[in-house]
């Protein structure tokens, strides 16, 4: 190739075209420099399974609504290729191409979208649909926190698999600030009965294995069927009536629809009818285990405080 102006023989101009194609090497190989010198990262998934990836993943698959918040929450939402129906936290959630819902995958959408990571949903997802994708050598972490400290935890390890590690440290870092200022405030307040309504036609309850009777127990509430052996119970409505609880909490069909617990007005004689204590909290602050799920505490906690303050004076 002639130089542009001709003249061969001058010895700066070769150097200087020779040290600006040296950067234009250097720019056009920086990608693979940098994955070639990626850390391999291995974290421990809520069902007790190493994962290892060669590399932090970029393409995600996220198989739980809570899964695609969490993710976003400590900084990897732009890695999400795929989510199921209603990831719809944050608002930026809905634009992510839809892979089925967490009952009923779309195996072939999701394959098409040529994931690095699955993080999958071990209560909700189809079994045989995750095995499915292991088979086809997919990395699968599964999200299941179960308490407090798992899904601190489960941020910081999300974190580290998806190249986020600070975003995972202080998500976690303020969950765990939040739940010990809470438990300083009410730690030590008087007990209150609570009756937690999961789901009306058929009603449903929780008993004490589930995190929303943990956070109720941080407020100071007593979950009054936390005894039963069943994780998500069946109730007739007349074991509730029976055991008269101080206080009802409940979602509903929406954010802003409390007609469930608002039912049990037809009820007089009980006690949490007679007192007001009929309490709606949106289902996504407290029926996913995200950091969310501090807000939904928090209301409980003023919930309980609400009832202590409504009780006849002397009543303890």
């Amino acid at each position: 190739m002639r130089h542009p102006n001709h003249i061969s023989h001058t010895p700066p101009f070769p150097r200087k075209w020779a040290q600006i194609a040296a950067i234009c090497a250097l720019l056009t190989s920086t990608p693979a420099i940098t994955n070639a010198h990626a850390q391999p990262v291995t974290v421990t998934d809520d069902k007790g399974r190493e994962v290892h990836l060669e590399a932090p993943a970029k393409r995600i698959i996220s198989l739980a609504p809570h899964i695609t918040e969490n993710l976003f929450a400590l900084g990897a939402g732009d890695q999400i290729v795929g989510a199921v129906n209603y990831s719809d936290y944050p608002e930026a959630a809905e634009d992510i191409p839809r892979v089925g819902s967490y009952k009923q995958l779309d195996l072939e959408s999701i394959l098409a979208l040529e994931p690095d990571l699955v993080v999958a949903w071990e209560s909700g997802n189809v079994r045989a649909q995750l095995e499915r994708l292991e088979a086809l050598n997919y990395p699968l972490y599964f999200s299941n926190p179960q308490t407090f400290e798992q899904l601190a935890s489960g941020l910081e390890r999300l974190g580290h698999l998806t190249g986020h590690t600070t975003g995972g440290e202080e998500a976690g870092a303020q969950v765990r600030r939040t739940l010990t200022e809470l438990e300083d405030r009410y730690g030590e307040q008087p007990p209150v009965s609570v009756f937690y309504q999961v789901w009306d036609r058929p009603l449903m309850t929780l008993n004490d294995e589930h995190l929303i009777s943990q956070a109720i127990r941080l407020c100071g509430g007593q979950n009054i069927f936390g005894h039963l052996d069943t994780k998500v119970p069946r109730l007739d409505r007349e074991v509730v009536l029976a055991a008269n609880p101080e206080t009802i909490i409940g979602g509903g069909m929406g954010e802003d629809n409390p007609q469930w617990v608002e039912d049990w007005r037809r009820w007089s004689d009980m006690t949490a009818v007679q007192r007001d204590n009929l309490f709606f909290i949106p289902p996504s602050l407290i029926q996913r285990p995200t950091p969310r799920i501090l807000e939904g505490t928090r209301m409980i906690c003023d919930f309980l405080e609400t009832a202590r303050e409504r009780r006849p004076e002397g009543d303890e």
